[in-house]
């Protein structure tokens, strides 16, 4: 029931040759697009989705390779190209002004934005990022094994196969602070997503996003330090993954940023924590000081 609600919210549409599933709340509000984490997909914000309706029109869209979005095998799922599908959807969709929201995986998409910015190569302005418990200084992050396995060459498409709901479920209450806050319901929807389309075969693939880090750290990380575009940091303190010592990091080399922190929550702060999570986003996006 849970996952046929979230997906009757949202539509297919072909974005470069692309099948891509996209929720649009639309109204004439300002625009809020979503850049999820991973390996999951835009069901992580199945919870705060119709608070921040009240306010934005949300535009969130399932990356190439996950969720509902088609998982192609002869593809390299870089994130650069990633990037090239997020444009090319919101473009088509007319947007001229949007304040992005990054969590996980999608802060690389967010960065690889304010490096074209800096080129002038957006097609629209954006006007705010919130970036959310992502590993954007990959030398500080605290990966877990099975990011490490799934990224080897060899490892990784065997690690997938072999992968099962249980290992999913295990892995993924550790990095909830409170693992209770994780329902087998869930848990069930989220595996159902990431299986989706035999999305299992694409997860070697997705996750060299981890080696792109440490590749174009000068790019990411230097369009962060030199930008002017307003940062929110909205950070859960308990992540073991994203730690906190990144959000001090970013806190210290953004010149016009502002955080806002949350106690006693882990890597999905939307998932485990969404009313404060939401509220600390709202403050974000409306704090003219940002």
């Amino acid at each position: 029931m849970l996952l046929e609600h979230w997906k009757n919210k949202g539509y297919h549409t072909e974005v470069l040759h692309r099948d891509i599933f996209i929720i649009d709340t639309g109204g004439n509000k300002p625009v809020l697009a979503i850049l999820h984490g991973y390996p999951t997909s835009s069901f992580d914000y199945y919870k705060v989705l119709d608070i921040l309706a009240q306010d934005y029109r949300v535009i969130l869209h399932d990356h190439l390779g996950f969720g509902f979005s088609d998982k192609p095998t002869n593809y390299s799922y870089s994130l650069i190209e990633q990037t090239d599908v997020a444009i090319a959807l919101w473009k088509q969709l007319g947007i001229a002004h949007l304040s992005v929201l990054a969590h996980d995986y999608g802060t690389s998409i967010a960065t690889e934005l304010l490096a074209r910015k800096e080129q002038a190569s957006l097609p629209f302005t954006m006007t705010k990022l919130i970036l959310c418990n992502g590993s954007m200084h990959i030398e500080l992050a605290k990966l877990r094994p099975i990011q490490k396995l799934l990224k080897n060459k060899h490892l990784g498409p065997w690690v997938a196969k072999l992968g099962t709901k249980a290992l999913f479920s295990r892995n993924l209450k550790q990095i909830y602070y409170d693992p209770v806050q994780l329902t087998q319901e869930e848990i069930d929807v989220l595996w159902e997503i990431i299986t989706y389309k035999n999305g299992r075969a694409a997860l070697p693939r997705l996750s060299n996003y981890i080696n792109e880090r440490y590749f174009f750290w000068h790019r990411w990380i230097g369009a962060l330090r030199s930008t002017d575009t307003p940062i929110g940091v909205v950070w859960a303190k308990n992540d073991p993954i994203a730690v906190m010592a990144i959000a001090e990091q970013l806190r210290s080399e953004i010149k016009n940023c502002e955080w806002y922190l949350i106690s006693e929550t882990g890597h999905f702060p939307m998932l485990e924590n969404p009313k404060i999570w939401v509220n600390q986003v709202k403050s974000a996006l409306k704090n003219d000081k940002i």
